[in-house]
């Protein structure tokens, strides 16, 4: 069982087939027999996201700054929810608690906990898993442009070959299993 952590978009105002995949995500969890472990918001997909994965039996892990609980948007159904002081000790806490990560369509907020995991990732911080599940092609272009930009040694190939990408739940779920020994 690997605890995985999920990076994706809070916004409450999102097309839902991106609610859905989030919702389609976190149900794939318990019989998989995973754990989620989630920025600690009830809202957007990182809402849908733990939803689904309490609706298949997966135990919940959310961990959220107290500026966002003052704003009313924590997870409080979160089996453990942990309130941090800043977003800096909550991504702290979410890489120590996790065994591999899944980025879904997100905003900023996403792409920094995204690039935060792949960059301590290379400096050897870490080996785990680190996926971007894009079944819309989301992030087509910028996974162009990191491929384009190896060709000026800003990223190396190396770097690149720590992310994989792909378009489907169960291709995720198999890329974790296979790099975790699950």
């Amino acid at each position: 069982m690997a605890a995985i952590c999920v990076f994706c978009a809070s916004s409450s105002s999102l097309d839902p087939r991106h609610l859905d995949l989030a919702t389609s995500l976190g149900k794939a969890l318990g019989p998989r027999g995973h754990s989620l472990v989630s920025g600690g918001g009830r809202v957007g997909m990182m809402g849908a996201v733990a939803e689904g994965a309490r609706a298949a039996g997966a135990h919940t892990l959310g961990v959220i700054p107290q500026s966002l609980v003052d704003l009313e948007v924590a997870d409080t159904s979160a089996d453990e929810l942990i309130v941090t002081t800043d977003m800096g000790e909550r991504k702290n806490i979410m890489i120590e608690r996790s065994d591999a990560f899944v980025t879904l369509p997100g905003g900023l907020g996403t792409l920094d906990e995204l690039f935060e995991v792949w960059t301590t990732a290379t400096l050897g911080l870490h080996r785990k898993p680190i996926v971007i599940l894009d079944p819309d092609g989301f992030y087509a272009g910028l996974w162009t442009w990191l491929g384009e930009i190896t060709e000026t040694a800003f990223v190396r190939r190396p770097a690149l070959a720590q992310v994989t990408l792909v378009t489907s739940i169960d291709a995720a779920f198999d890329t974790i299993e296979r790099a975790s020994g699950l």
